[in-house]
């Protein structure tokens, strides 16, 4: 049994996704603010933590249409005409939702008895919907208006005793809104339905599309949902590296405690001590003061062996790091509870090369990063041996879930490049590291990792990659919302597109995912200068995320389908790439040139001859953003007119570099360097003509080092007062613009809470 699929309903900027899930692991990627973290919270909330729903977690935009619901109860409430059921359907439309779908095999139907939605059903799909609904409508909407008619009469009273006029005063609760923000609880709870996999709608244009409850659906149980699915995580904020916190990993999810000692003291009394009285290696280590500790702490370094080892299958420790001991602490006989205190000890040497007694060091002494490696990785074992009800954590294995979900938020919090590669490799092994599991399809496991590192993304299958993306308000509604895009759909039968693409980001650039937006360059000297250009006279776009990838003008085409479908801004700097029968030349009007630039010829502006390249408009050098598709533009070298011999003349740059220099021929003429830089000095020394030194640079460039030259260029004291190349120059200026006008359409965070903007006056 597995979840093949979640649609999350009405939670904060989700208003309908389907998030489609992997067998092993599936990763949440996208930018800041594109929804990662409702999914995740939805997820928890819905089956971990129902108390926690509130009215921040319903859609912004379903907020005016909350408050007029309450106007219309109290202008038609148990009046003639007022549709009870009609009002119910109302309001059911606008609550939280999330509808989990499992694959059920043949073997596996007598956990899902309670759950069959009809007598011809015989396993497959099985759908469960989760919905924050009202307890009792009429009740709610009794105490509404209660609640409403009390304040009313206290304004009338204030008006009629004291003569004040009360049209500014505000009196809880002045709208439906205000009222569930303080009552949601009160009257509303999680409820459970059978869902029927005949209606299973596919999502349209990214949208899920729910199937509609008939209005007698009767609930079932929430235990049904509980038993089939075990639910841990692990969220951002572990804070780790304080006192010892006193919030204990029950069943289900585990709290958080502060040491690493608590966590491995916790791991001993639910998994790995045998009986809840101590054992006879106990009493005997326990028998004398004097030989209590050394017995004892013997017995601890045998029941550790197994998860210690486990830890160190993530590369910790590695050579020079020290190892870890766990010691424990006990005074006289009392001391039963076998408290442990985590060590870490390194073997030292004497000047003449003789060792020293080992060196032990206090848990505290340990670098924050491999602390919380140690503590994740002991927390997905509690986990393992938790959902298996292995120890004393349990007294039997009856009744274990078949599915265990563990959610991971944002591992990277903490762990260095190396070590979140290797976490997020070992993580799902950790979670099936035991004889009950293996290739046990009859118990099965997920993991849900929602991250903002390009490391973790780039170690994962780009199949296991579920992107979140942002749509501004105006798009698909009065506000900012977001879609989740499967990436193993998006290049469909392009197999060797696919292949490319996946290969190249897995190579390079994974963080391709999470930026604002992306630049596309044509070699090393853009991407290494191109930088410099932004934080000199761009600054606004220095403090985007930009996403800068070197990929030659031939494939940059390629990336296409998957920049239209994260929807994100474009810029492509390329190269004109002039040529005469397939020979590379010089750049020239009238001389029947085309380019071997497949982005030009076949993209933007899907011109291929340089004649016309040249005489290209603004318009057809953009890929204006559709529905669903992305804002693209392309750039690339243009005709400059400039100062050389004396005259104003118009030369044609064909790649980055001579346009740089024909943008700056009297700083290139002093420039200090050799390389290409020397070359092009002794052509602006030596030609007369503008059609020599066109064909001298080209010459030059043919057999020069472009990234040494960018790199020389990058220790020039001229580099500053540089002027950038115009095609860059409008480029940049292009997108610019396009992330102002993203920025200014972003007007909401992805979670407002009504409390942040409202005050009234409760009166009781």
């Amino acid at each position: 049994m597995r979840i093949v699929h979640i649609d999350i309903s009405n939670f904060r900027k989700l208003s309908c996704v389907r998030i489609d899930l992997e067998e092993r692991t599936t990763l949440f990627v996208g930018p800041n603010n594109s929804g990662k973290t409702s999914a995740m919270e939805a997820v928890r909330r819905f089956l971990l933590h129902q108390k926690d729903i509130n009215l921040g977690d319903f859609p912004i935009s379903h907020w005016p249409r909350l408050e007029k619901l309450g106007s219309d109860w109290e202008t038609g409430y148990g009046r003639e005409g007022f549709d009870v059921g009609a009002q119910t359907q109302l309001l059911q439309e606008l609550c939280p939702a999330l509808d989990l779908w499992l694959n059920v095999k043949d073997g596996e139907i007598h956990h899902v008895a309670h759950l069959i939605p009809t007598l011809d059903w015989q396993g497959g799909l099985l759908g469960i919907r989760l919905t924050f609904e009202p307890k009792d409508f009429s009740e709610l909407v009794e105490s509404y208006l209660k609640k409403r008619h009390q304040a009313q009469e206290s304004l009338n009273r204030v008006e009629e005793e004291h003569r004040q006029h009360t049209a500014n005063l505000r009196l809880w609760p002045d709208s439906l809104l205000s009222f569930l923000q303080k009552e949601l609880h009160r009257h509303f709870v999680v409820r459970a339905y059978t869902l029927d996999p005949s209606l299973m709608q596919p999502p349209a244009h990214g949208c899920a599309r729910p199937q509609v409850l008939p209005a007698d659906h009767v609930p079932v149980s929430l235990e049904t949902v509980s038993r089939l699915i075990r639910v841990d995580e692990i969220n951002a904020q572990r804070g780790l590296g304080g006192d010892d916190g006193n919030q204990d990993s029950g069943a289900g999810t585990n709290g958080i405690t502060k040491k690493l000692s608590g966590q491995m003291r916790d791991y001993y009394r639910k998994h790995l001590n045998p009986l809840s009285t101590p054992s006879a290696q106990d009493l005997i280590a326990l028998g004398a003061v004097d030989t209590a500790q050394t017995a004892f702490n013997e017995r601890l370094r045998d029941w550790f062996c197994v998860p210690l080892s486990e830890v160190e299958n993530l590369g910790y420790p590695g050579v020079s790091d020290p190892r870890i001991e766990i010691a424990t602490s006990l005074l006289h006989a009392d001391g039963l509870n076998h408290e442990p205190t985590l060590h870490y000890y390194i073997d030292g040497v004497e000047t003449d090369g003789s060792p020293l007694p080992q060196l032990r060091l206090p848990e505290d002494s340990l670098g924050l990063g491999y602390q919380n490696l140690i503590s994740m990785i002991f927390r997905l074992m509690s986990f393992r041996d938790g959902w298996l009800k292995i120890g004393s954590a349990a007294e039997s294995q009856n009744d274990i879930p078949p599915l265990h979900l563990v959610l991971i938020e944002e591992p990277e919090a903490h762990l260095h490049a190396q070590v979140q590669q290797v976490f997020i490799n070992k993580a799902y092994g950790t979670l099936r590291s035991h004889s009950l599991l293996g290739s046990n399809e009859d118990l099965s496991t997920q993991l849900l990792v929602s991250t903002h590192s390009n490391h973790i993304a780039h170690e994962l299958p780009f199949g296991a990659l579920r992107y979140f993306r942002r749509y501004p308000a105006g798009k698909f509604g009065k506000v900012p919302t977001s879609r989740v895009i499967n990436l193993c759909q998006v290049f469909g039968e392009l197999s060797g597109t696919r292949n490319f693409v996946t290969r190249y980001l897995r190579l390079h650039h994974s963080d391709l995912f999470f930026a604002d937006a992306a630049i596309l360059v044509e070699g090393p000297a853009e991407r290494i200068l191109l930088p410099s250009f932004i934080r000199n006279s761009k600054p606004f776009l220095e403090q985007c995320y930009l996403c800068i990838m070197e990929i030659n003008g031939n494939h940059a085409h390629k990336l296409r389908p998957l920049i239209e479908q994260l929807g994100l801004t474009t810029l492509v700097i390329t190269d004109l790439d002039a040529c005469v029968d397939r020979k590379a030349v010089p750049p020239k009007r009238g001389d029947a040139q085309k380019t071997s630039n497949y982005t030009l010829a076949s993209w933007l502006p899907g011109i291929a001859e340089v004649d016309g390249l040249l005489d290209a408009n603004e318009a057809s050098m953009e890929l204006p953003q559709k529905e669903h598709s992305s804002c693209v533009r392309v750039a690339f070298q243009q005709e400059i007119t400039t100062t050389i011999f004396g005259n104003q003349q118009t030369i044609t740059p064909g790649t980055f570099e001579d346009a740089l220099a024909y943008t700056n021929i009297e700083s290139f003429r002093t420039l200090k360097g050799d390389g290409l830089i020397t070359k092009f000095q002794d052509v602006f020394a030596c030609e007369a003509s503008v059609e020599g030194v066109e064909a001298g640079i080209f010459e030059a460039l043919r057999k020069g080092d472009k990234a040494d030259f960018a790199l020389q260029m990058l220790e020039a004291n001229e580099l500053e007062r540089l002027k950038v190349p115009a095609y860059i120059e409008t480029g940049l200026d292009w997108l610019q613009t396009q992330l102002k006008r993203k920025q200014a359409a972003t007007l909401f965070d992805e979670v407002i809470e009504p409390s942040a903007t409202s005050h009234y006056v409760q009166v009781d």
